[in-house]
């Protein structure tokens, strides 16, 4: 088991910079590939970024690549993500998620086990 508490969020104008942070409990965050998803209102969630349990592969859906990177640090736990150039189309709720054990890397988000309860994103024009 695997818990997760989000952080980081909230109002910003476009253009600005912000960085999310995941923070894990439980069992060793190294365990676990990690993934950013994010939710706007009316829309399915959708893939934003993953990336392997030791950091060194990461995945990014083509919407905010070259703008957002996914990290780690697993000496404290924790996953980030930061988010530069920030569009009002990055305007979501964002979470973090856990793969099951063994998982190298996964952009979809039914094959993730371990979900936090999300932090609000709003980019305003």
């Amino acid at each position: 088991q695997v818990q997760l508490v989000e952080s980081g969020g909230g109002l910003v104008q476009a253009g600005v910079s912000l960085r999310l942070s995941c923070a894990t409990s439980g069992r060793t965050s190294s365990s676990y590939a990690m993934g950013w998803f994010r939710q706007a209102p009316g829309k399915e969630r959708e893939f934003v970024a993953a990336i392997s349990r030791s950091g060194g592969i990461t995945d990014y859906a083509d919407s905010v690549k070259g703008r957002f990177t996914i990290s780690r640090d697993n000496a404290k736990n924790m996953v980030y993500l930061q988010m530069n150039s920030l569009k009002p189309e990055d305007t979501a709720v964002y979470y973090c998620a856990a793969a099951p054990p063994g998982t190298t890397i996964e952009t979809l988000g039914v094959r993730y086990a371990y979900w936090g309860q999300g932090t609000q994103v709003t980019v305003s024009s």
